[in-house]
């Protein structure tokens, strides 16, 4: 899915928009056990009641795609004959009125689910009446193409609050208000089936994490039975540390550099040819860049088989999940430099007298502790004895 298609789900994710009649959820306790059950008819709930619920839903599908928004991808297969493809499919067809189909994906959840603390799981089912898009992106919302059916999960934690005094109006006066469990933003969720090319694909999922250090491999292999890339701060810390290993003496300040820019150039173009498909880097397109550093062949060899190796044979990846394009940064034992990513041709390294130093352009606006300070032009020879 694109950021389109997801922005176009999540309008429509409103009480007043969207034609979900009920919310079906259970609430669990740190010992995995299930405290209650429920399933709430949207129309009988308060409106506010029902707009924070919503808004749980739509949070389910927010964030970037590569990092928070995670595609899975069924094999031909599992979507032909396998009981996990088969009860999200029988949730979706019954709406989530299947009490023992829902008890199986709640126990799925439940045993795969690495979380300290009690959460809720939240369901819901909608039906999507996706209007016929013209040449110039307009809407028609009464010429429909397609019913988009789809469920919706979000894991949310539920954390007890502090006693705190609240103030009473009937007494005026305040009161403790004691504990209460109340519900956090999403943590965890999925879209299914997914929405590609404004269209239902049976194929696909969409798969929410709001933390990038971790996708909760269990819970997906739990409900889904299949891989999915490393969560995106490990496919960061992955690729650092192939260039180290794959390059040795070759990974210089100019490689990482010239590494970054590009890949920094590549994203900002995507940005301005507003391209709606994610852009994606393979690993030939980071070959191509080490070998105009001059990177030896050797080494590059190492690179191609490392790579296959940590994200698998052809795989591509989201640019913004293997470099920082915000900040360029230059750490030692005891110091931290961080520049501005378009000006880092203002760092260079070298050895003078057998030591090695980081060298940074200071020809103007030098502050130290918020000083600014002057550097003069030349500095005094130290006095021998």
């Amino acid at each position: 899915m694109i950021d389109k298609e997801i922005g176009e789900i999540r309008r429509h994710l409103r009480r007043d928009r969207s034609s979900i009649t009920h919310l079906y959820g259970c609430y669990v306790n740190d010992a995995k056990e299930i405290v209650t059950e429920f399933q709430q008819s949207v129309a009988l709930m308060p409106e506010n009641e029902s707009d924070k619920y919503f808004s749980l839903l739509r949070r389910t599908l927010s964030g970037a795609i590569g990092k928070n928004l995670i595609d899975i991808t069924f094999r031909t297969a599992q979507v032909a004959d396998s009981p996990e493809h088969k009860l999200l499919m029988d949730l979706r067809e019954s709406q989530l009125k299947d009490e023992e189909k829902r008890q199986e994906l709640y126990r799925k959840i439940m045993d795969s689910l690495v979380l300290e603390g009690s959460y809720l799981i939240l369901l819901a089912c909608d039906s999507y009446d996706v209007p016929f898009k013209s040449r110039d992106d307009a809407l028609q919302q009464d010429n429909a193409e397609e019913v988009y059916r789809y469920l919706l999960c979000t894991i949310c934690p539920v954390k007890q609050t502090k006693a705190n005094l609240h103030y009473v109006p009937e007494e005026k006066l305040f009161h403790d208000g004691g504990m209460l469990n109340t519900v956090s933003a999403p943590l965890l969720g999925f879209l299914f089936p997914a929405f590609d090319q404004r269209s239902t694909n049976i194929y696909n999922a969409l798969y929410y994490t709001h933390d990038i250090k971790q996708s909760q491999e269990e819970l997906i292999q739990s409900v889904f039975n299949t891989p999915v890339p490393k969560p995106a701060d490990e496919q960061k810390k992955t690729f650092e540390a192939l260039l180290t290993t794959a390059l040795g003496e070759e990974c210089s300040l100019d490689v990482v550099q010239t590494v970054h820019e590009q890949l920094c150039q590549r994203i900002e173009l995507h940005k301005e040819s507003k391209v709606p498909e994610p852009l994606l880097i393979s690993k030939e397109d980071v070959t191509q860049v080490l070998s105009s550093c001059g990177v030896a062949e050797e080494h590059l060899a190492k690179f191609s088989v490392d790579y296959d190796a940590a994200f698998g044979f052809e795989a591509e990846l989201h640019p913004k999940n293997i470099i920082d394009d915000k900040h360029f940064e230059l750490k030692t034992p005891d110091v931290v430099i961080k520049v501005d990513p378009t000006r880092s041709d203002l760092v260079e390294t070298r050895t003078i007298g057998g030591v090695k130093y980081i060298l940074i352009c200071a020809d103007e606006n030098v502050e130290v502790n918020g000083v600014n300070i002057h550097i003069p032009d030349s500095q005094p020879e130290a006095a021998t004895v």
